[in-house]
C-alpha cells in the first residue's frame, strides 16, 4: 500500500506543469477552453496520436508526445535502421542496426517513459485502409516522401463525412499535423481536412524532384552528379553487377560502393571533381543532409500543436510556420489558403489546359501529370468514359493493362477520341482516391491579316 502511494504521489506531482496550463484559464486560451481537470484526464488515458515516420523527426516527436503526457501512441515506418542514422536518429544504438525503426523506437519510448505505451507497425501507410486511421485523434507527419503526405492527405479527405447542406461534418475531422526539414530550414503545418489548406492545396510549394537530360548524362556531364546518374541509369541495367534480377538498392554499400567506383572512373574521363561516397548515396535515395537540431525544433513546433488541438488550451497554429536557422534564427507564420479547384478536396474536375490537341499525345499528357508543379504524379492511370463505355486509355503499373494500351501512348488526344471538355479519371501511388481532371482545348489562334 505504502509503494502504491508513493507512485501515486510521483504521478501526480509529474503533471504539474501541465495542470498550470489545463487547470486554470489565461489570456491567450481558445474561446471554447473551459479549465478543467478532466482535459488532462483525456490526455492520459483517451488520446490516440498516430505518429508517420520514425526517423530524424519521428524521433524527436515521439519523445515530446510522450513526455507530453500522451500515452497511448502507434507509429508506422516502413525503413530499418541505417549506420548514419544514428548521428541524429537518438532512439536507436548501434547494436539496431538492420531492425525496424518503428519497433526500435517504440521500445525505447515504452521502456523509458513510465505509462506510456507506444505500438510500432513495420510497414507502408498504404497496408491500412479506412477503418485503421479513423481509430486516431490526431495524425502527425514526419515524413520525407512528398508522395506518402499526398497519400495520407488523400486519406483523411476520404474520410470526411457531409450534412445535408455539403459542410463539413467536423466530428469526421482527424487533425493533421505536418512538419518537413531539409538542412538548416524546416516548416510545420496544421491541417483540418475539409476546412483548411490540404497539402495538394499547396503542392506548388514542394519544387519537383531534379531529373537530368539523358543526352548530358550519356554525351556532356559537368556535374558528379551526372556521373553517377550515368552509372545508375545506363551501367547498372547493361553491366548487371549482382545479378539479372537484382535492382539497385542505395541502402547495400556493396551496390553504393560499386557505383561510387564506375562513377569515379567516368569523372576522372571528363576531368569532373567533386564526387564522394556520401554523395553518391545522396542521389542514389534522392535524400537531403539532415541537422539534428532543425529535427529537434519543428518536431517541438508540431508537438505544441497536437497538445493544442488535443487539449483545446490555445489557438492552433493558422496554419502555416516556416523555419531557418542558416544565419541565425528566422520564423514566419502564414495562411495558406485553401484551392478551390484543389486535386484532393475541392470535388470538382482540375482543367488542363491544352494547345494543340492534334499534336499532343497521350505520352505528352501524362508527362504534363507528372512534370507541372501543381500535380507532380508518379505513374498516372488513365480512364475515360468514351460512347458511353469506360475505356483505360493507359495504366503501366498493371503489367496486362500496360501490354494492352501502350500503343495509345503514340496516339494524339483527338485520335483517341478525347474532346474539349472531357473528364479523365487519374489514379495515381499519390493518392488513395481517384481524381477528375478536365480537358481544356484552347481555341486555334488565327492570324489577323
Amino acid at each position: 500500500m505504502e509503494v502504491a502511494s508513493q507512485n501515486n504521489d510521483h504521478l501526480s506531482k509529474r503533471w504539474n506543469h501541465l495542470r498550470k496550463i489545463l487547470e486554470r484559464s489565461g489570456p491567450f486560451c481558445h474561446p471554447n477552453f473551459a479549465a478543467s481537470s478532466e482535459t488532462l484526464e483525456f490526455l492520459l488515458n483517451t488520446c490516440k496520436i498516430l505518429v508517420i515516420g520514425a526517423g530524424g523527426l519521428g524521433c524527436e516527436l515521439l519523445k515530446d508526445l510522450a513526455l507530453m503526457g500522451v500515452r497511448d501512441i502507434h507509429v508506422i515506418d516502413m525503413d530499418t535502421i541505417e549506420l548514419s542514422n544514428l548521428n541524429r536518429q537518438f532512439l536507436f544504438r548501434r547494436t539496431d542496426i538492420g531492425k525496424s525503426k518503428a519497433q526500435c523506437a517504440a521500445a525505447f519510448i515504452s521502456a523509458r517513459v513510465p505509462g506510456c505505451v507506444v505500438t510500432p507497425h513495420f510497414c507502408k501507410i498504404q497496408d491500412f485502409d479506412s477503418a485503421f486511421y479513423r481509430q486516431f485523434h490526431i495524425i502527425v507527419c514526419g515524413l520525407d516522401s512528398i508522395v506518402a503526405r499526398r497519400w495520407i492527405n488523400g486519406m483523411l479527405i476520404s474520410m470526411l463525412e457531409y450534412e445535408e447542406d455539403g459542410s463539413v461534418d467536423e466530428t469526421s475531422i482527424i487533425p493533421l499535423i505536418d512538419g518537413g526539414t531539409e538542412g538548416f530550414k524546416g516548416n510545420a503545418r496544421v491541417i483540418l481536412p475539409g476546412m483548411t489548406a490540404c497539402i495538394d492545396c499547396t503542392l506548388d510549394l514542394f519544387p519537383p524532384q531534379v531529373n537530368y537530360p539523358l543526352c548530358t548524362i550519356a554525351n556532356t556531364p559537368r556535374l558528379p552528379e551526372h556521373c553517377i546518374e550515368y552509372v545508375k541509369i545506363i551501367q547498372w541495367p547493361k553491366e548487371t553487377p549482382f545479378g539479372v534480377d537484382v535492382a539497385l538498392d542505395g541502402d547495400d554499400p556493396q551496390h553504393v560502393s560499386w557505383v561510387y567506383e564506375k562513377a569515379q572512373e567516368r569523372a576522372n574521363s571528363f576531368n569532373i571533381t567533386g564526387l564522394s561516397y556520401r554523395l553518391v548515396q545522396g542521389v542514389l535515395k534522392n535524400i537531403i543532409p539532415a541537422v539534428a537540431s532543425t529535427n529537434a525544433v519543428i518536431a517541438a513546433a508540431c508537438a505544441t500543436e497536437v497538445f493544442k488541438i488535443a487539449s483545446s488550451c490555445c489557438e492552433p497554429l493558422n496554419n502555416y510556420m516556416v523555419f531557418n536557422d542558416v544565419d541565425g534564427i528566422y520564423t514566419y507564420t502564414y495562411e495558406a489558403e485553401k484551392r478551390s479547384d484543389c486535386l484532393a478536396c475541392s470535388q470538382v474536375p482540375r482543367p488542363v489546359e491544352i494547345k494543340d490537341p492534334n499534336g499532343m499525345t497521350l505520352q505528352d499528357l501524362i508527362q504534363l501529370l507528372c512534370e507541372n508543379p501543381e500535380f507532380q504524379m508518379k505513374s498516372p492511370g488513365l480512364t475515360a468514359v468514351l460512347e458511353g463505355k469506360n475505356k483505360t486509355l493507359y495504366m503501366g503499373t498493371v503489367k496486362s493493362i500496360e501490354e494492352a494500351t501502350k500503343g495509345n501512348l503514340t496516339l494524339s488526344l483527338s485520335e483517341l477520341g478525347l474532346k474539349d471538355g472531357q473528364e479523365i479519371m487519374v489514379a495515381d501511388i499519390t493518392t488513395p482516391n481517384t481524381i477528375l481532371i478536365k480537358l481544356k482545348f484552347q481555341p486555334n489562334e488565327v492570324e489577323m491579316s
